[in-house]
């Protein structure tokens, strides 16, 4: 009876130490998932900074060569 009832009560204890363990897991790679988009985010806005700033550059070095 004592190894029936320490197998359902290890097997509950284990359960809920694999359910937490895995919503550690979740919830840590939600929290890198959050920083990667914001990485993302920083990196299309550069993206598209330097994208202007050399249509800028090519239109003023144009306006230079027809002067």
């Amino acid at each position: 009876m004592f190894i029936k009832a320490a197998s359902i009560f290890g097997s509950l204890i284990v359960l809920i130490a694999l359910v937490i363990t895995l919503l550690k897991a979740v919830i840590g790679f939600v929290g890198f998932l959050a920083f990667a988009v914001k990485v993302l985010i920083i990196l299309v806005f550069l993206a598209v900074f330097a994208g202007i700033g050399i249509m800028i550059f090519r239109t003023w070095q144009d306006k230079k060569r027809h002067n």
